[in-house]
This record gives C-alpha cells, sequence and structure tokens, in this order.
C-alpha cells in the first residue's frame, strides 16, 4: 500500500455531502466581486448572462443598474426585465426590486445588481442580500455583484484606508456562500482615465470622487484587500478538495480564536478583526460576551450595543457564547482553556493610568493568565467621532435611602449615649459599624458609605475628647477613625456586590422557574388545544403582548389561537406566511418586514416548521430586550416540541383508529360472509326444492306434505336468524353512532320474559329453559323493546354454547336498589383471561370446535345495558365436589329508579 496515501477525513466527508444535497435543493451564487464602482463588474455579469441564455438557460434581470453607461445598457438587449417595484416614501416613489415577481415568474438564473444596496423603507426586506437569500432558497440561481469595501469583515480596515464609513455592508458569510467568485479586475491608472473620460460618473461627481475616494493610493490598497480576497477564496477551495481526496499536504494547524466583547462601542472593531484573522487562520472563532452583576445597572445604550454586536457576529459566523461571573479575566480565561483557544482578541480603551491602578485592567489580567495562549490586544485607537449623549451623574434613588442611612446613624448615636458611661470608645465603634452593615444591607452602596461617613464624624463629635467638637486630643484615635471608615466602605461593597449577585440568581432563578413552568404544563397538556392554550396564556402573561399562535391547515396558515380579542389583518397574514415558508422571523423588530406590527418566530423543529407564534405588544413603544428575545427564543423552542407531539399523537390516534377500523371491517366480512351464507344457503335449497317439486310431472318425484311443512319450517327458522343477524347489525350501528334513544317505561320482568321465549321458541324448542322469577319482582324502568333484545342475545348464546340436553336458567334478584337478571348455561367454561373481552365487538373466544356467530351480540348487550346506567359481567360457575357441572353465568343489572 502507498504510505503516502491518507483516508479521508470522516467529518469532511459529511461536510462536503450535506453542501452538495443543499445545492442541490437551493440555487446556487455567483459573485462578480470589484475593488470599487467603474471596474466592469456589472458588464461581466451581463456578458454571462448573454452566455447561459444562448447555452439554453431561462435568464431574467431582476434588477440591474447601470448609471446611464451605453456599453451597459446596450448589453440588456436581448434579456427580459423584471417589472421594477415602486416604493412610495415620504411621497417619493423608490423604484426596487420587486421580489414577488421574480418568486412567480421562477426563471432558472436571475441577474441581480448591487448586493450591499439597502432597500426601500417599507420593502419586505432591509438588505437586498436577504432578498438573494431568499431567492436562493427557492432553488433559483443567482449572478450578483458586489464591491470588496462592502464587506463586513473590512469595513474598519477601508475605514483607515479611505477615511470613509462604508455604511451598506454585507456579512462575510454571505459572500461564503457563493459556489463562486469572479474577480473584475482593472488597474488603477486605468479607472482613473475612465473617471476622467465620464464613464464612471458625470463629471462634476468624478471630479469629487477622484479628489476624495478615488485617489491612487486608497484605489490601489482597495485593489490589494480585493485580489487578497479571491486569493484567500481559491486557497480555501484548494485545501477543501485535498482534504476531500486525500491528497497529502503540509496541513495548517487547527486554531480557536476567542474575541471578547463589552458594551463599549469598540465591539464591532474587535469583530471584525476576529472575523479577518479567522479568515486567514481558517480557523473556528468564538464571541465570548461575560455578564458581571454589574451588568444589572447596565444603561439600555449599553444593552442595545451588546446586542447589536452579537448580532453583528452572529451575522459573520462566529460562535456566540454569553455568560455569567464575577471576574471577566477569569471567566474568559476559564472558557480559553476548555475550549482549546489558541488566540484571545481583546481591546483596550484609550483610559488614564490612575484609572486603571483604581479600578484594575481586564486586559492585563487576561495577559498576566494566558499562559500558552496568544493575546491580541487592540487598541481604540482613531475612530470616526460618535455622537454621545452627555453623561449626566445620578445618585442612588431614591432619596428616603439616604435619609434612613442618616437615621440610623442618629439611632446608633442615641443608643452610645447611655452606653458611654460603661464602655471604652473604642467598644463604641463595633455599633457605628453595625449600622453600616445594616445599610449596605438594606438600603445599598450609597447609604451604606454615606452611614460610614457620618458614624465617622458623630463618634469624634460625640465620643471623642473633647466632646462637641471634632478636633482630637489622642492621635491614635485617627487610626480608630480611619479603620472604621474603611471597614464600612470595604462592607459596604462587599453588600453590594451580595446584592447585585443574589439579583442575579433571581434572575436567573425567574428564568428558569417561568421555562420550568412552561414545560410542566405544556407536557400536562395532552391535546392540541391544550398545548396551544398553555403557551398564548403564558408568552401573553410573560411579556404584556398579545399572543398569536398559526398552524397550517394543509395548504395556508390559519389562526389556531390567540389573546382574546385578537385581530389580524390580511397583510400581517402575508407576513407570517413568509416566515412559515423561510422558517425565520419576521415583522416587529426583526430585518424582514420590520413595519408590520406583530412579530412573528417561526416553530421549528427537526422536522420542519410547525407553526408561527406571533406577538404584538400593548404598548406600542416596548420593545423586546436582549433577555426578553433569548426567553422568547426558548419558549418557542418548548412551543414548537410541545405542537409536535400534540400533532404526531393525534396521527397515532387517527392511525389507531383507521387500523381498528379496518381490523373491524376485516372480521366483520369474515363473520358475515360465513353468517350470510349458510341461512342463504338454506333458504335457496328449500325454494329450488319447492320449485322443482312443483315442476315435476311424476307423482313420485313430488314432495309430500309433511316435508313440504318441514322444509318450510326450516327456510323459517334460517330466515328468522339471519333477520336477528341484521338487528344485531343495525344496533351496533345505532349503539356506536350514539343515535339510540331510550323510551323508558315500568315493566314486568315476567311478561318481557315470556314474550322473549316465545319468540325464541323455534330455536329453543328442545331445549329446557327453566324461569325462576319472584312473585313480589318490582316493576323495572328499561325500554322494554331494547331490555327484550338482551334477553334475546343471552338466551340464543346460552343454548348455542351448551350441551343440547343440558337446561339452560333465566333468574332474577333484587336488592332494593338494583334488578338483577341472569342467564345460566352448563356448557364449557370461560378462560379467566377472556372474561372481559367476550364483551369486545366481534370477539369469540378460541375453541376447539367452531360455533357460528358474529361476535355482535354480547356487545350489543352492553351497550344497551349501559345505555341504560347499568352493568353487564361474566362469571364461571364454581366448581366443586356438589357442584361438578362447569358452566357460565352473565347478569346484567338495571337501577330501580330513574
Amino acid at each position: 500500500m502507498n504510505e503516502s496515501y491518507q483516508r479521508p477525513d470522516p467529518d469532511e466527508l459529511l461536510k462536503k455531502i450535506k453542501s452538495e444535497e443543499s445545492g442541490r435543493q437551493h440555487g446556487r451564487m455567483k459573485i462578480f466581486l470589484g475593488y470599487v464602482a467603474g471596474v466592469g463588474k456589472t458588464y461581466a455579469m451581463l456578458e454571462a448572462a448573454h452566455q447561459r441564455k444562448a447555452e439554453g438557460l431561462d435568464v431574467l434581470v431582476g434588477y440591474v443598474e447601470t448609471h446611464g453607461r451605453r456599453e451597459t445598457t446596450a448589453l440588456l438587449d436581448g434579456l427580459e426585465l423584471a417589472p421594477r417595484l415602486n416604493v412610495d416614501y415620504r411621497g417619493t416613489n423608490i423604484p426596487e426590486m420587486d421580489l414577488d415577481v421574480i418568486l412567480s415568474r421562477r426563471p432558472q438564473l436571475v441577474l441581480v445588481d448591487e448586493l450591499a444596496h439597502t432597500n426601500a423603507p417599507g420593502s419586505r426586506h432591509n438588505k437586498r442580500y436577504q432578498d438573494v437569500q431568499e431567492i436562493l432558497n427557492n432553488g433559483i440561481d443567482v449572478y450578483t455583484t458586489l464591491n470588496v469595501q462592502h464587506l463586513e469583515s473590512l469595513n474598519d480596515v477601508v475605514f483607515q484606508i479611505t477615511g470613509v464609513r462604508v455604511r451598506e455592508t454585507v456579512p462575510d458569510g454571505i459572500v461564503d456562500q457563493a459556489y463562486e467568485i469572479e474577480l473584475i479586475d482593472l488597474p488603477a491608472d486605468e479607472l482613473i482615465r475612465r473617471l476622467q473620460d465620464g464613464k464612471v460618473y458625470v463629471p462634476d461627481q468624478a471630479n469629487r470622487a477622484l479628489q476624495r475616494f478615488f485617489r491612487k493610493g486608497n484605489l490601489t490598497a482597495l485593489r490589494e484587500l480585493a485580489l487578497r480576497r479571491a486569493a484567500d477564496r481559491v486557497d480555501s477551495q484548494m485545501l477543501s478538495y485535498m482534504e476531500t481526496k486525500s491528497i497529502p499536504g503540509p496541513w495548517p494547524a487547527g486554531e480557536r480564536i476567542l474575541v471578547c466583547i463589552s458594551s463599549h462601542p469598540m465591539g464591532e472593531r474587535l469583530i471584525r478583526a476576529g472575523r479577518r484573522l479567522a479568515d486567514d487562520l481558517n480557523a473556528d472563532w468564538y464571541v465570548i460576551f461575560v455578564e458581571t452583576p454589574g451588568h444589572l445597572q447596565m444603561s439600555l445604550q449599553n444593552r442595545e450595543r451588546v446586542f447589536k454586536n452579537l448580532k453583528l457576529a452572529e451575522q459573520l459566523g462566529a460562535n456566540l457564547v454569553n455568560v455569567s461571573a464575577e471576574s471577566v479575566s477569569k471567566a474568559v480565561i476559564d472558557f480559553s482553556r476548555q475550549h482549546n483557544i489558541t488566540k484571545i482578541i481583546a481591546g483596550k480603551p484609550l483610559r488614564p493610568r490612575w484609572f486603571e491602578l483604581i479600578r484594575g485592567s481586564v486586559i492585563d489580567q487576561i495577559i498576566r493568565n494566558s499562559a500558552n495562549i496568544d493575546v491580541y490586544v487592540i487598541n481604540e485607537g482613531v475612530e470616526e467621532p460618535l455622537q454621545q449623549t452627555a453623561r449626566e451623574w445620578h445618585p442612588h434613588r431614591p432619596w428616603d435611602r439616604y435619609f434612613f442611612s442618616f437615621f440610623l446613624v442618629v439611632l446608633g448615636t442615641l443608643l452610645c449615649v447611655p452606653l458611654s458611661v460603661y464602655l471604652a470608645p473604642v467598644n463604641l465603634v463595633m455599633i457605628f459599624l453595625t449600622v453600616v452593615v445594616l445599610s449596605a444591607i438594606f438600603l445599598g452602596r450609597g447609604p451604606a458609605i454615606l452611614s460610614s461617613f457620618t458614624s465617622v464624624l458623630a463618634f469624634d463629635f460625640f465620643f471623642i475628647d473633647p466632646r462637641l467638637t471634632f478636633s482630637v486630643y489622642d492621635t491614635q484615635y485617627i487610626i480608630t477613625f480611619i479603620g472604621l471608615l474603611v471597614v464600612g466602605v470595604i462592607i459596604s461593597n462587599s453588600a453590594a456586590m451580595l446584592r447585585n449577585q443574589v439579583d442575579v440568581l433571581k434572575k436567573r432563578e425567574h428564568h428558569a422557574r417561568t421555562l420550568n413552568m412552561l414545560s410542566r404544563e405544556l407536557t400536562g397538556a395532552s391535546s392540541l388545544e391544550q398545548v396551544l392554550d398553555v403557551v398564548v396564556r403564558n408568552v401573553g402573561q410573560m411579556f404584556n403582548r398579545q399572543v398569536v399562535v398559526l398552524l397550517s391547515n394543509g395548504k395556508t396558515l390559519a389562526v389556531s389561537a390567540s389573546t382574546q380579542g385578537f385581530t389580524m389583518k390580511a397583510e400581517e397574514l402575508a407576513v407570517a406566511e413568509w416566515a412559515y415558508k423561510n422558517g425565520q422571523p419576521a415583522g416587529r423588530g426583526t430585518n424582514t418586514l420590520s413595519a408590520a406590527d406583530i412579530r412573528y418566530i417561526p416553530l421549528i423543529t427537526a422536522g420542519g416548521t410547525v407553526g408561527i407564534l406571533g406577538l404584538r405588544p400593548l404598548d406600542t413603544h416596548d420593545s423586546l430586550s436582549l433577555d426578553q428575545s433569548s426567553i422568547i427564543e426558548s419558549f418557542a423552542n418548548l412551543a414548537a416540541l410541545a405542537i409536535e407531539r400534540a400533532n404526531l399523537g393525534e396521527k397515532a390516534a387517527q392511525s389507531e383508529m383507521l387500523r381498528n377500523t379496518e381490523k373491524l371491517q376485516t372480521a366483520l366480512l369474515n363473520s358475515i360472509s360465513h353468517e350470510l351464507r349458510t341461512p342463504l344457503a338454506t333458504v335457496t335449497g328449500v325454494l329450488t326444492s319447492l320449485r322443482d317439486s312443483e315442476s315435476a310431472k311424476k307423482t313420485e318425484e313430488q314432495l309430500d306434505q309433511h316435508t313440504r311443512i318441514e322444509l318450510i319450517e326450516s327456510a323459517t327458522q334460517q330466515a328468522m336468524q339471519l333477520n336477528n343477524l341484521v338487528e344485531n347489525l343495525l344496533d351496533m350501528t345505532r349503539l356506536e353512532a350514539g343515535a339510540i334513544h331510550l323510551n323508558r317505561e315500568f315493566g314486568d320482568l315476567q311478561d318481557l320474559i315470556g314474550s322473549v321465549l316465545h319468540k325464541l321458541s323455534l330455536r329453543t324448542l328442545k331445549r329446557q329453559i327453566n324461569v325462576d322469577i319472584p312473585a313480589d319482582f318490582p316493576l323495572i324502568p328499561m325500554d322494554v323493546v331494547l331490555i327484550a333484545q338482551v334477553l334475546t342475545n343471552l338466551v340464543d348464546n346460552a343454548c348455542k354454547y351448551s350441551d343440547p340436553g343440558s337446561p339452560v336458567e333465566v333468574y332474577a334478584r333484587s336488592d332494593g336498589e338494583w334488578a338483577h337478571l341472569s342467564v345460566k348455561n352448563y356448557g364449557p367454561e370461560i378462560p379467566l383471561e377472556n372474561l372481559e373481552r367476550i364483551f369486545d365487538k366481534f370477539y369469540q373466544v378460541p375453541r376447539s370446535q367452531r360455533i357460528s356467530g358474529t361476535g355482535l351480540g354480547l356487545s350489543i348487550c352492553k351497550g344497551i345495558v349501559e345505555t341504560h346506567g347499568g352493568y353487564i359481567r361474566a362469571e364461571n360457575i364454581p366448581v366443586s365436589a356438589s357442584n361438578p357441572q362447569t358452566g357460565v353465568v352473565i347478569t346484567f343489572s338495571l337501577p330501580l329508579k330513574l
């Protein structure tokens, strides 16, 4: 075997297979990449489109901006152009790409210019690259154009080069999805000549561009960025090919990068730097945010900045990590060691040295404890001016806490006055320390610090000689003052930190309790209606919002549950349809159709999207915080699993019902086919014999009178059996449909039994029927016709399943509240495991000798008796030395009172 052979990496093969499967289901994107406007990206894209059309592909121009260039406009001839959508924004019509037209037209290839474009307000998506993603998700290939300065990870680099902050950016992950990137290159000098000739912009605009963004140094640097990006893509493709084909070579060592962010504005720079380094090293990268107890007092602006930075990191493909800890540096180092991080990227804002000496430096602590982990420190550096609101000093409110703190010092002082006669002044310090501790625990850091200072002043003024003055004769007390002050401040800080930790624990406990309560309620919900009610009620109460759950009815979404009084417009339903189809959040607070009033969250499970959860705030100015968004996602996951479980339960119940129905149908057909065939064959035989007898010419071939009567009696008996079978089938159908209505009246059991036995006289002609009914037996409230049917079936069964020579006994007993009627036969006993099952439909006890029957008689008896509010049971006759005869007793009980 060749020693240089290397087995393919199974993970890489699996990743490649999944990528190819995804490519078959989704469209493919080709990007024409340039380093600046005017290099010919749109021109090259249109030329490639003409080639594809010549090859027979269905090509549609979704949106192309020619900027008035004649050469580019000429290339549009011969290509189908999709009509543009005019978006009204503040009285101005802004032309945009009509996404719905493209999706309904469904070409094989669509051209979309300017991938980084920002759509007009009111469009479905905020960014054009989101439109392109939806087109790709619908299986349509896309050709698009992009300039390198629009890449999100290069935003800071482009700003440093050009001094211009590019506002329209595209996440690098979107570019990574492209199956091909074609670099459109043009030397900087030639591009400048094109600008001067007016082939890129109009003359006035071209002159301004040459003086600012299009300076030769800028163009050269941007061109290098584009070439590097294209080279990195080629290098990545080569490495992927070598790995999947098991080609040996020098493989780069596995690197893992961790980017540390906080609420500081430089977080975006750190994230982009991490993405660039991860691309250079082909490494996995993480973005970590450590939430300390002090973050509970974080301003809304800083919280929004953290949320924005985490969303940016997610867009750029980072693995997000959010942990809670007391020490940021310790949390970062612990995570790095647990996950084999090799490089840490952290920022160091420009702060005075004295500030770091007092408060400490997180980056210094990380470097000190990093061991063999490389740490990259990025200073705040020169940034574009940020519009910051002036920070105002906000004291610890409410003011009454400071008043109570001062009041506690006064109480402590009054307590020390009588004690000062017996205790030395040094011992009185402990009372003031107690005041400080109480203030720190119950009032907070600010009031505790106030109590520390006022305690020192009160102790000096009232208890240190000379009293009632701040002068001190004994200088040793100065150490006592300092100790009291320092200990008081330390205690107040420690207590405040403890309070913050308790608040964090309460917050986590609240989240955990909320999720646990929802999970418990969802677990207890058995039906889909119950699941939806739990979701709507809990989400509405937790977030103070109107809630709606939409589920698919096979074709469209429909409201399945909602908060009382909830109304929904047709356009809102269209937003929900989009979120369901694409499996992405949409509506209020998202990047898709953000003008909607409702936020739509897809309920996704491993089996796909099962529905949509919609939230509408009661206050239009109320928006979800970062924590609330996280909880909502957890709620949505639990709700999706519960809905899927309920749907699967309903499907399983339906499948079981169908299976039982098929089983019953099979049993019914098998039973009826036999039970119908026998009496029909007898009746047919009798009629045939009578016909042949009548048509016979010879007297000896004709049937005598006695034989005729026997044949007619036989046919009559079989016809009655057939009629009984039909009646049983009809009764069972009525019972299952709930169509039986009782006509209760007080009836005499003696008369009822006599009527039944007369009806069965032909079948019981040779059987001994013993009837034992007390003379004073009470009248029974019953439907006489139906109870007669019960007795008929029981007596018929007793005759059928016992020896022909054995008697059948019918007797009744009463206990004042119930009437118990029993039918006993002396035949084979029923196995104990079958005593309950004999009342099931179509069930027959397995016997060595088959006895004809449908298995419906006892089931009908049970249904009729239970409809009367009674019950029925079967028992074997106890066998003993005095009574060796086996048999079965079936007893049904009816209430004597209505």
